[in-house]
């Protein structure tokens, strides 16, 4: 036993429901959210930024395929690195699965990353995931949306819109565009730190979870995660 307290099945019911409560609350708090974020205002993109791709040179633009939004996740992977993170790894683990759904809802979505194309493409294969995925090492991309830190940037200052600093000079983050009918494109969103938790799909069933995330005791909270091929296989009888 846990030492944590045990009651009978309508006491259990009782507090169950006052909780469901509570989590309703936080569902129209949520959609409430959400409809606050739909309404903030757009920045015009005013640069022609230009990727790398297995198809070749791909603007922005480019990227948007036949949609009219685009969402992009900013992967850490550096140009020095030989492999992604491995955090990072798990939230496209998620993302791989949903790019297809995104697409149905006139949303285009790709990886960006700082790293140079080939490295990108050896680690995509050994992963085995299908998401596009562009190359920004010969763009200011990373930098102009705060995901690479610059030589001069402050090292406390330079991430999540300039708010905090971070651990590695790679960052994570999602950013979100629409493309007019004249093909105009704008910023319209962009979250970074934990605004990027959302994509991390594990994480909401580990908090329904009898232990929950359980990372209090870990050297940081996502000390125990790794690259999918490179847990330790389970063993069963």
């Amino acid at each position: 036993m846990t030492g944590h307290k045990v009651v009978s099945q309508q006491e259990w019911l009782d507090a169950r429901l006052a909780l469901m409560a509570k989590e309703k609350a936080l569902t129209k708090q949520h959609d409430a959210l959400a409809r606050e974020r739909q309404q903030l205002p757009w920045v015009r993109v005013e640069k022609e930024y230009v990727f790398d791709s297995p198809e070749g040179k791909k603007t922005l633009a480019d990227l948007f395929g036949d949609k009219s939004q685009l969402m992009i996740y900013h992967f850490m992977f550096g140009p020095d690195w030989e492999q992604g993170c491995p955090s990072c790894s798990m939230a496209t683990d998620t993302l791989n699965g949903n790019y297809v759904h995104l697409n149905q809802r006139d949303i285009a979505f790709a990886l960006v990353s700082h790293a140079p194309m080939e490295k990108i493409t050896r680690f995509r294969m050994r992963m085995g995931w299908s998401a596009p995925w562009v190359s920004s090492y010969d763009s200011d991309f990373n930098y102009d949306f705060g995901v690479t830190k610059a030589e001069d940037a402050p090292a406390k200052g330079w991430y999540n819109f300039g708010t905090s600093g971070h651990p590695s000079d790679e960052a994570p983050g999602v950013s979100m565009f629409f493309k007019d009918t004249d093909g105009t494109i704008y910023r319209t969103y962009s979250a970074y730190g934990r605004g990027v938790e959302t994509t991390l799909g594990i994480y909401p069933l580990l908090d329904m979870a009898p232990k929950g995330r359980d990372e209090d005791a870990l050297p940081w909270p996502m000390a125990w995660v790794k690259h999918h091929d490179r847990y330790e296989t389970v063993k069963t009888s």
